[in-house]
């Protein structure tokens, strides 16, 4: 499509200034229960989202578990003893402000959008007497049946609650915007963020935001290492323009980062190598417990965290012997016994006949309610699933109480990549975050998958409604500032440059993407060599330098699409400066040096990474920094606490 047939008006030379008390960046669950948590305070609200926010975000499309309801009156394991163990299953390499507030108030959230309109009990009665199911409260659990943290949810009616709140609220959103730059300025040593910068994806106009604080709410990076122009779509589990704009902005203002050097060999993308996500069969994640047998039907055994075969499917269901609880899936990805169960078979047991592929989970085997809340419930309401998955399958004929489903890689995988070919997945890098969920960047919170180790829909949920109450107390006490006309005429400058080349000697956003993920396959692969990196971060500022310059969009659908991979560049220097920085092997980090030894326990630091003016700055705080989680929860949070308990 060219310009002269854009169905929008082009509005490239009008601007409009916005002035409010907070302003959310990004509309996804993060960004809306921060907006509804500020407006609540009784803060004027501004929101801007790059899609629609009824139903915009990783998490617009659905969910159908969230984990870490700890304070549910099911539980019987508190917010400290789950916050623990994701401390521990990644040796201290996790977010423990963020997930302690995701423990400690994930109930209280899902009673909020309860509220709202959203789905948490089962009030159709429709699994009444299931072993998963509460029938006094009618909520139903997930993994582990005896201590019932995890809950399923109905995530798809979410979103529309959550956006009616909103209206109900008096938020103001603005939609189709692409926030892309944060507007800072300084007082001493000190940054202050301002304000951002925006463009309407459909008619080019340009936006200014002022605001008193701001709460950054976007996705985490993706389309680093894996991208395909011809099926573009497909290139992530999450939505296509869910590519870390947040990140990339909060570098060029500043702002710090952690855990950026993290990336886990490739998963959830299917970039033409691969199967729709919860489309092949598996036992993990959705498909837990699934029953897994190979072609001829042979059942592949299950075994529990000690490597005891499981005689019935209740017991998949039931830690182990000395085990007071079990994480999502049976937390056995990383078992310490030699049992060649589904998540731990090994190639060579195909190579000696032991088993013969492919593959198959079978749902068929399973008692009747287990089947029908996998297939139905859960495959449904988990994101991307509702359509592609199940009402595309079932319409193909797939009945899951006689038919079984090739499984494809390993685990929950939905294939296998090369070694070279990786993803920000699990607990991902992103900003650095105090008690109040503040960033270093004075007035700017963060929330949601913008926040390093970041995780699944409760933890956006939670993240965000508490970093929009600390937003909102910051406002009173700071003053609306007018942003610097310079800053805002360079970032006009810089965002409308590709309107201005001649198409028929530039590039397009495709041919960027695919440069920029070649150039990490090659130079930031499974092990890093300090001379790879420093060719990497040569060949992207060349890309930077040389090749920006002579990208060309044709209307503002275009040029949205080509600054997210401006962004995704960016990021991409990010990762390539934090390997650099990182002189051990991490197996927490999945991260490989050439030529280093085993990190050490005493050695556990997280490394801190800012641009200040085109240099880096480096520092190294424990993992442990935030120290006593309780403690320091509720010295920064004394009045929430006055006013909530986890009583229905």
């Amino acid at each position: 499509m060219n310009e002269n047939s854009w169905p929008y008006p082009l509005e490239y030379d009008k601007e409009e200034t916005i002035s409010c008390e907070v302003l959310v960046l990004g509309g996804g669950i993060a960004g809306c229960m921060a907006a509804i948590s500020a407006a609540r305070e009784g803060k004027n609200v501004v929101l801007v989202e790059k899609g629609a926010t009824k139903m915009s975000g990783a998490g617009g499309s659905g969910c159908d578990h969230w984990e870490s309801a700890a304070t549910n009156p099911c539980s019987k394991v508190t917010p400290e003893e789950l916050t623990q163990s994701m401390l521990d299953d990644n040796d201290g390499y996790n977010n423990g402000i963020s997930h302690y507030i995701e423990c400690r108030e994930g109930w209280d959230r899902m009673l909020d959008i309860e509220k709202m309109g959203g789905k948490i009990r089962d009030t159709e009665d429709e699994f009444t007497g299931a072993d998963f199911r509460d029938d006094n409260s009618k909520l139903m659990f997930a993994y582990d049946y005896e201590n019932c943290f995890t809950l399923r949810i109905w995530g798809s009616t979410f979103k529309p609650a959550m956006y009616k709140e909103l209206k109900r609220l008096g938020v103001k959103i603005y939609d189709r915007i692409m926030v892309t730059s944060l507007l800072t300025t300084k007082n001493g040593d000190d940054i202050h963020c301002i304000g951002a910068t925006g463009m309407h994806t459909r008619t080019g106009k340009f936006f200014v935001f002022k605001s008193k604080s701001s709460i950054m709410c976007m996705s985490r990076p993706a389309r680093i290492w894996l991208f395909s122009a011809e099926l573009p779509g497909l290139a992530e589990f999450r939505p296509t323009q869910c590519i870390g704009d947040g990140h990339a902005m909060g570098w060029r203002a500043g702002a710090e980062f952690t855990m950026m050097e993290k990336s886990v060999g490739a998963e959830f993308s299917a970039a033409g190598r691969s199967y729709p996500p919860y489309g092949a069969g598996n036992n993990h994640n959705t498909w837990y417990a699934a029953s897994m047998i190979d072609a001829t039907g042979k059942e592949i055994p299950y075994a529990d965290r000690d490597g005891n075969i499981l005689k019935t499917v209740s017991d998949r269901f039931k830690p182990a012997k000395g085990q007071k609880y079990f994480m999502k899936g049976g937390n056995i990805d990383d078992a310490n016994y030699e049992i060649d169960g589904p998540e731990t078979l090994s190639l060579d047991k195909f190579a000696e006949g032991t088993y013969k592929i492919p593959l198959y989970a079978d749902l068929s085997t399973l008692p009747e309610a287990e089947r029908k809340v996998i297939w139905g419930m859960m495959i449904g309401e988990e994101g991307k699933t509702k359509v592609p998955i199940y009402q595309n399958y079932t319409r193909a004929g797939f009945d899951p109480e006689k038919h079984v489903l090739q499984c494809y890689g390993t685990g929950w995988r939905s294939g296998q990549f090369l070694p070279q070919e990786r993803q920000l997945f699990g607990l991902p890098g992103g900003f650095m975050n105090d008690w109040q969920l503040q960033s270093n960047l004075k007035g700017l919170f963060v929330a949601g998958d913008a926040l390093y180790a970041s995780n699944c829909y409760g933890h956006a949920a939670a993240t965000g409604y508490y970093a929009g109450r600390h937003a909102a107390k910051h406002a009173d006490n700071a003053e609306l500032k007018e942003p610097s006309i310079e800053q805002i005429e360079n970032e006009k400058k810089r965002i409308y440059a590709p309107l201005k080349n001649n198409p028929a000697k530039s590039i397009g956003w495709k041919e960027l993407n695919m440069g920029i993920a070649k150039t990490m396959q090659n130079y930031c692969g499974d092990v890093k060599h300090d001379e790879l990196l420093d060719i990497g971060l040569t060949v992207l500022k060349e890309y930077e330098e040389d090749i920006l310059s002579q990208t060309f969009a044709y209307n503002p659908h275009e040029l949205t699409r080509l600054l997210e991979v401006f962004d995704i560049l960016t990021n991409a220097q990010i990762i390539l400066h934090a390997s650099k920085a990182r002189k051990n092997n991490s197996k927490s980090l999945c991260f490989t040096k050439a030529g280093s030894t085993d990190e050490k326990a005493s050695e556990k630091k997280l490394i801190i990474l800012k641009n200040e003016e085109g240099k880096i700055k480096q520092r190294e705080l424990p993992v442990d920094f935030f120290g006593n989680l309780q403690e320091n929860y509720e010295k920064h949070n004394t009045d929430y606490l006055k006013t909530n308990s986890h009583v229905e």
